[in-house]
């Protein structure tokens, strides 16, 4: 049953805008302490990364991941296609030029490049490839005793769930460090203003109500495109948010992950 008016609280709605924005602003300074607190903490020895993955997403967490200190290096990448591979690794080069070395020996390609990438002596994997591969990167990932940025979604199915819940439970007994692509979790504002939050600082609340707006990503190109010879797997990877094995479908793929 929905509560009476007589139970909420008396505030009125610009009480209520005057706690919501120091809530807000004070969540963004504690936030700034906090990350310059740890960037200063952080010690020198070298990070080295490896990314499975090489389109969009994958080429925005490298640059992600080499942002957060010079001693964080690139030193392999993995892709289905050799084209996408060279564009991210020309591009993240221009962008960190002393931060990325790549080798052309470590770079890999073809659907089971990123075998040849766990091989290799990386620190961190990130994967970033479509999510219906992440549940069988993610098992090898943690096999090869890798640490593992694992983007969202990490599974298109519960069969993918799963065995992505199986190996967390592998990884925490291998005491890997594994962080998912939630980003808003992460983010050092929004946690601020969460915990002030649920602290009670804009009172008890009744009601969420959320939208995501958004229109296709990456619109099904006609079949007219298809280049002749192609085959049915490289034509669904080069498309995958219109396939559902590969992305989840629209909902989960943008805005219902796990």
């Amino acid at each position: 049953n929905m509560p009476s008016p007589a139970n909420f609280d008396p505030s009125t709605r610009r009480e209520f805008i005057k706690k919501s924005t120091s809530v807000a602003v004070g969540g963004t300074l504690a936030a700034t302490l906090g990350t310059a607190r740890y960037v200063h903490a952080a010690g020198n020895e070298q990070i080295r990364i490896g990314l499975i993955g090489c389109g969009g997403r994958g080429s925005g967490a490298a640059a992600d991941a080499l942002h957060a200190g010079p001693d964080i290096q690139l030193v392999a990448m993995a892709d289905a296609f050799k084209e996408q591979l060279d564009h991210s690794r020309n591009v993240l080069k221009k962008q960190f030029a002393g931060q990325v070395a790549v080798n052309d020996d470590h770079c890999f390609v073809g659907l089971d490049a990123y075998k040849q990438l766990l091989a290799s002596d990386v620190d961190v994997v990130l994967l970033a490839t479509p999510p219906g591969f992440r549940p069988l990167h993610f098992r090898a990932a943690v096999e090869a005793n890798k640490h593992v940025f694992c983007e969202k979604p990490m599974a298109t199915d519960a069969v993918g769930v799963r065995s992505i819940m199986e190996s967390v439970e592998i990884s925490k007994k291998k005491n890997l460090s594994i962080v998912a692509g939630f980003c808003w979790r992460y983010q050092n504002v929004k946690q601020a203003l969460f915990d002030q939050i649920h602290n009670g600082a804009i009172g008890e609340l009744r009601c969420v109500h959320g939208t995501y707006l958004t229109s296709p990503v990456k619109p099904m190109p006609p079949a007219s495109s298809r280049p002749a010879g192609m085959s049915d797997l490289e034509w669904m990877v080069r498309n995958w948010y219109n396939f559902t094995w590969l992305s989840g479908d629209g909902y989960v793929e943008q805005a219902m992950t796990v």
